[in-house]
């Protein structure tokens, strides 16, 4: 559970990142990743979406 919890962590980080960038004006999700209507790209925000969920849960869990 704490290697779940430590991948979501920064599966959070990453995420939190990417939309400080795209609000500075860099798409720089999008770019590395193929665009945002990519595969990959969705893949990863969907993970990005499910870590901020299991966070929530973990968090008032403890």
């Amino acid at each position: 559970m704490d290697v779940l919890h430590k991948i979501s962590f920064w599966l959070l980080v990453v995420g939190g990142l990417n939309w400080l960038l795209f609000v500075l004006g860099w798409e720089v999700g999008g770019v590395l990743l193929g665009g945002m209507d990519a595969m990959l790209a969705q893949v990863v925000y969907i993970a990005v979406g499910l870590a901020a969920l299991f966070e929530i849960f973990y968090f008032f869990k403890k």
